[in-house]
């Protein structure tokens, strides 16, 4: 791997020497786009390249601000605001990992007329138990429609605790045509995320006596226990439009004949991934497992699971130039599941390795419709008609409407969704050394309504969100999966807001929550993180340079709650109600730093470790690191 790094490394010297020398009178555009959830057009992305509270660098963060972890970065943990959470049956493998990896629903495409890199390195101390992340991300254009890049990012985290080790190396290659007519993207991910699995600290009252490294451990050097996820994947979309116009990335329009202003667009969407689990514990015998069915000797699950899916569809619309324009479309997919893995044969320690096809065809569609430039409503449907997941359906919608107020545009959404799915096949199906079932599982139903306000010019977004679940599904106390027969409701208020003064800044991010069960499911009912902290730009009047500066504090802190517990075996976080958790502020002080287009951070991570009291957890057993210094810097080229 260290070859590899080095390699790209001097490919990529060469270019931003070149960027760095060359210097150009034209416009230096650089744009960032995604697709939407059904890939049938492209969402414009702001660069994340800003640089206030540029601290908060992590990726995990940056998906939803409000996490628990299992006190080291890179290893699993699951979002505090439940409508945050990935649900999604098909990545149950790697929803506790899923803002690390590179997959087709979180590719991002680029165009620029500069090639563009960026680095960005942070680093924790002390060296025997520091954490580092590094990312690399070049893109550049061949020409006027063609575009290439890549992301190579890694985390490589010894953890503070022992036996905590956590390696993510994760990457990504892209590429995107963006002609008049003919439009294609390309996305490939290889992810490969290890987790030394430690069960968590045995006594969390000898934080107080010992060195992080001295806590003894549920499953330690002895266990060498280690969960080792790989993901394979590949997204081609390819879209051919003819009509009235269509329109390239630089916003020149085609004019051609066509039908009363109408222009069609014709598409193929391709994915596949592969997704395999392994554990292994060369100690099952060390009384953390309540069972062995398999090998009393050593541990060594495997499991395997892939998919396939290939959309055609047609979309049209009409001319986008009218006030009332309409535009939808259909199409048909059809997905190929693959899984296979060990089952431990009934009264003995022998085992049989099954596997299972599973086949499914669904129709999708969309259809919305624009009133002027600032009213807009959109549907979005599937439904699953044969095979595997016959019977599930989803139904989902948007209205949105904007204000041109003084100090920029606000935008009023109301969204709302009905759906009826099969939850993952893996809560039917486990076969391992400490854990096995095979159950029924019915269909999970489900119904969202919320509402955002969102207001960038004053830093300002509320949501509120509702959702009604009938057969909610999770795993008991005792680590095994359990269906809710009854109903179950949650609603939560998320405010986020920066208040100014002069150069004082107040950035909060406050979440209220409710779950109507708290035995079925239970969540903080305030969680807040919130930074105060000064902003002052300098200026150097001999060089004519800037130096701009925020150095402040911040808090994480939520109330009181049986969160999940986690269980390394299977990788999954469960139902506990023995410990709660919350009810401690972690406090972080911190220094950023921006010159051209150079961002630096200096950071006290976790000031008040040992302080307060020693019940810095987040998840029970899973203590968070104790004080800890961090820098980093971001280096950005594209000129």
């Amino acid at each position: 791997m260290l070859r590899f790094v080095s390699i790209l490394f001097f490919i990529l010297l060469h270019g931003l020497l070149f960027a760095q020398d060359k210097t150009t009178a034209a416009k230096r555009i650089v744009k960032q786009m995604t697709l939407s959830a059904d890939y049938s057009e492209e969402i414009t992305v702001p660069f994340d390249t800003v640089f206030s509270l540029f601290h908060r660098h992590r990726l995990a963060d940056r998906y939803s601000p409000l996490n628990a972890t299992l006190g080291n970065y890179g290893l699993p943990f699951y979002q505090l605001n439940f409508f945050d959470r990935v649900t999604d049956p098909d990545k149950f493998l790697y929803a506790n990992y899923y803002p690390f990896l590179f997959q087709p629903a979180n590719a991002v495409f680029m165009n620029t007329q500069v090639p563009f890199t960026e680095m960005v390195w942070t680093y924790g101390a002390p060296r025997e138990t520091s954490e580092q992340t590094f990312r690399v991300r070049h893109s550049q254009n061949v020409n006027r429609y063609f575009n290439l890049g890549l992301i190579y990012d890694i985390i490589y985290s010894l953890g503070q605790y022992n036996y905590q080790r956590a390696e993510d190396k994760t990457f990504t290659f892209f590429s995107s045509y963006t002609g008049p007519r003919y439009k294609a993207y390309l996305s490939t991910g290889i992810n490969n995320i290890k987790s030394y699995e430690n069960g968590g600290i045995m006594d969390i009252n000898q934080l107080a006596d010992f060195e992080t490294r001295e806590v003894p451990v549920n499953l330690g050097s002895l266990s060498a226990a280690v969960g080792l996820l790989k993901n394979r994947n590949i997204m081609l979309v390819q879209r051919y439009t003819f009509g009235k116009q269509a329109q390239t990335t630089d916003t020149v329009n085609i004019k051609s004949n066509s039908i009363r202003g109408l222009s069609g667009t014709f598409s193929q969407i391709f994915s596949w991934e592969s997704n395999k689990r392994t554990y292994s514990d060369k100690y099952p015998e060390s009384d953390f497992y309540d069972t062995i069915f398999i090998d009393n000797s050593i541990t060594f699950d495997s499991l395997y699971s892939g998919i396939m899916k290939n959309t055609l569809r047609f979309d049209f619309s009409t001319d986008g130039e009218r006030r009332v324009s309409l535009g939808g479309g259909a199409g048909i997919r059809n997905e190929l599941h693959n899984y296979s893995q060990i089952i431990p044969l009934p009264d003995t320690m022998a085992v049989d390795t099954s596997t299972w096809k599973k086949v499914t065809n669904a129709i999708v569609g969309r259809l919305y419709n624009n009133v002027g430039q600032r009213f807009r409503w959109s549907a979005n449907g599937e439904l699953y008609f044969t095979g595997y997941r016959a019977g599930d359906f989803s139904l989902s919608g948007e209205i949105r409407k904007t204000f041109g107020w003084e100090k920029g545009t606000a935008a009023w959404i109301i969204t709302g969704g009905i759906i009826n799915r099969q939850p993952s096949f893996w809560y039917e199906q486990w076969g391992s050394n400490h854990y096995k079932w095979s159950n029924n599982i019915n269909k999970e139903f489900r119904i969202d309504a919320g509402t955002s306000f969102i207001y960038p010019a004053r830093d300002t977004e509320l949501k509120l969100n509702y959702a009604i679940i009938d057969n909610y599904t999770g795993f008991d106390e005792n680590a095994l999966p359990f269906q809710h027969s009854g109903g179950l409701s949650v609603v939560s208020l998320m405010v986020r807001k920066e208040f100014t003064a002069w150069k004082f800044h107040f950035n909060t991010e406050t979440l209220l929550q409710k779950s109507s069960n708290s035995e079925v499911l239970d969540l903080p009912l305030f969680t807040t993180r919130s930074a105060v902290f000064i902003e002052h730009l300098f200026r150097f009047k001999q060089t004519n340079g800037k130096l701009n500066t925020q150095l402040g504090a911040e808090v994480f802190f939520h109330t009181p709650y049986y969160s999940f517990s986690y269980m390394p075996a299977t990788g999954r976080f469960y139902n506990q109600s023995q410990e709660k958790i919350g009810n401690y502020p972690f406090i972080n002080v911190f220094l950023n730093i921006k010159l051209k287009r150079t961002r630096i951070f200096l950071m006290f991570d976790h000031l008040n470790a040992g302080l307060l009291s020693y019940n810095y957890l987040l998840t029970p057993s899973y203590p968070l690191n104790a004080r800890m210094l961090r820098y980093g810097l971001a280096w950005t080229f594209y000129n």
